[in-house]
């Protein structure tokens, strides 16, 4: 899944809200305030942050600290940190594995730091990507937009552009191990009279080859929990989106189990938005990292191992036929392919005509593939 993607197909043209809650008044107060001075401890705080990320920033230290309360900045350093956190936690439980970072520039604008682990103990194959890109949409870009409901004003034909986000896929060996997707991003365009549109867009969801109902809803209370934090309607609102996200149409399934999805995200002010984006991202470890450790040393059968490349196979056919990340990615001009492609799984298959046994731990988990569950209550 792209770092940018946007809201096409499914015939989901929906815009995601979240209400005012009274107790936050207070801290839009706050934000009226005059900024303080930047001080000594200030840039040694930033500086001490950036050494512990994956690569430096992408916009460099200098941009960042000279534009620290734009949210451009105040995103990018979010990002930087989710990846630095998840590689973090991905390498402490695949202790020999090593992630490799690759640092890209894009020659239209921005560029990403990506970061592949491939073939540890644990994992098959873990990416975790960041990208601040900048420029001009392309119209096939503008026009997808445009298809979901958004009035874009373009100048002799230009349409200015910053998007970033962090994205990531993470394949573990062990069938028994689920694997995760999220996606948290930012979108910003300046339209032709020089005003801005802004959104966030994002999620984080499971996809079990074997169901484990503990495991299920350890994932969705721990996501529910980050949502509440901002408003208790956010979490069912964008669990059903996930639900219907992530539907492999032409299989009549969805893609796993589900979690939280939601896109446009715009009100009710920019910074209360951002701080429900934060709590979001701060959860993908405590999410996910206790259900890989109870399951690293699973054994399993070359029968379940089967069952898993053929799930894989239908994770490959939703990413290549229906994510908007990716298709959004593809229309971009100067989009990274590898990075686009990073969330594809090492190995896959495809039988023909496979269906599993009745009854079977197999037909388990499409039952519920078909018929979502509420593991939350």
């Amino acid at each position: 899944a792209g770092a940018t993607a946007v809201l096409a197909g499914l015939g989901l043209v929906r815009r995601a809200e979240m209400k005012e809650q009274p107790r936050r008044q207070q801290q839009q107060q706050q934000q009226l305030e005059p900024e303080k001075p930047w001080g000594k401890k200030d840039e040694e705080d930033l500086a001490r942050l950036c050494e512990g990320f994956m690569a430096p920033p992408v916009s460099g230290l200098q941009e960042l600290r000279d534009q620290r309360g734009d949210m451009r900045s105040r995103m990018e350093l979010l990002i930087m940190e989710t990846q630095s956190q998840v590689c973090n936690a991905l390498t402490q439980v695949d202790r020999g594995a090593a992630f490799t970072v690759d640092r890209w520039e894009r020659k239209e604008g921005g560029g990403g730091i990506s970061c592949v682990l491939q073939d540890g103990e644990i994992f098959e194959k873990a990416g975790v990507n960041v990208s601040v890109v900048f420029g001009h949409l392309s119209e096939e870009a503008a026009q997808q937009m445009r298809s979901r409901g958004k009035t874009l004003k373009t100048k002799s034909g230009k349409l200015p552009f910053c998007a970033m986000g962090v994205s990531s896929v993470i394949h573990p060996k062990n069938p028994y191990i689920p694997t995760i997707h999220f996606n948290y991003r930012y979108f910003e365009i300046e339209n032709a009279d020089g005003t801005k549109q802004w959104w966030f867009g994002g999620g984080t969801d499971l996809t079990p080859t074997y169901l484990n109902e503990e495991d299920a809803i350890h994932f969705h209370k721990t996501l529910k929990d980050a949502c509440d934090q901002h408003n208790s309607e956010l979490y069912p609102k964008f669990k059903k989106w996930c639900d219907e996200y992530f539907y492999i149409k032409h299989r009549g399934e969805r893609r796993g189990i589900g979690g939280i999805f939601f896109d446009d995200l715009d009100s009710p002010s920019k910074e209360e938005v951002f701080q429900f984006v934060q709590s979001c991202a701060k959860a993908i470890v405590p999410c996910y990292i206790p259900i890989v450790k109870k399951h690293s040393q699973d054994k399993f059968s070359s029968k379940e191992k089967l069952w898993q490349q053929i799930r894989r196979g239908r994770y490959v056919e939703f990413n290549l036929v229906y994510d908007r990340g990716t298709k959004f990615g593809l229309a971009t001009p100067g989009s990274r392919i590898e990075s686009i492609l990073m969330s594809l799984p090492l190995t896959a298959r495809w039988e023909y005509m496979h269906l599993p046994s009745e009854n079977s731990k197999e037909a388990e988990i499409l039952e519920v593939l078909r018929h979502p569950r509420d593991w939350a209550q």
